[in-house]
């Protein structure tokens, strides 16, 4: 749903380790790949790997940023009662792409993701100020925190594992969720400029 995750400028050997450890993770269905058979894949020396990614941890922060920002990219939602259906399209390719969804929750879980607060609250806040800006503090907090709750790829991770959820519930499910959040304030729409309808729900 959100801007696109930021991650840092990268250089050409630095997308092509990300790359090849993402294709990898993959295949292997672990994130327990060698450094050697990383660089293989790269087509690059294992001291450059090192070089780039002294440890595990940065090589697989780095690495989860990176799918999260190209993998798993979304354009933009318009409108805040679009959000339902991002969050929809989120489940449904995190769960075509299980081992690489998972790593990017296990880093998000750590606490330490490396970039700043969930990537599409910004954007949410926008949303909420252009189209219902009469909520007030506490209001506006709850929808943004249970939004970008639903909207994260934990949200998936928890669907899936703890409730044996397949692709279709999960995705049915979290936008359902995001529906409900939505609900308790589409009465509070601000009119709309140049005659714009305020949403589809």
């Amino acid at each position: 749903m959100g801007a696109a995750v930021t991650v840092p400028e990268l250089s050409g050997t630095q997308e092509a380790i990300l790359a090849a450890f993402a294709e990898l993770i993959e295949e292997v269905g672990s994130d327990d790949v060698s450094y050697r058979v990383i660089a293989r894949r790269a087509g690059i020396a294992e001291r450059t790997v090192f070089r780039n990614y002294p440890t595990r941890v940065d090589l697989l922060l780095a690495t989860a940023a990176w799918i999260e920002a190209t993998l798993f990219a979304r354009e933009e939602s318009h409108s805040i009662f679009d959000v339902p259906l991002a969050i929809r399209d989120a489940m449904q390719r995190y769960d075509a792409r299980p081992e690489l969804a998972h790593v990017v929750a296990e880093t998000a879980m750590r606490g330490v993701s490396g970039a700043a607060p969930s990537p599409s609250r910004a954007q949410l806040e926008r949303l909420l100020d252009a189209e219902v800006p009469s909520l007030d503090a506490a209001q506006r907090r709850a929808v943004i925190a249970a939004l970008s709750h639903l909207d994260s790829v934990g949200t998936w991770v928890t669907f899936r594992r703890e409730f044996g959820m397949d692709r279709r519930d999960i995705a049915d499910a979290a936008a359902w969720a995001a529906e409900a959040v939505l609900d308790s304030i589409r009465d509070r729409v601000a009119p709309q400029r140049d005659g714009l309808a305020s949403g589809n729900g």
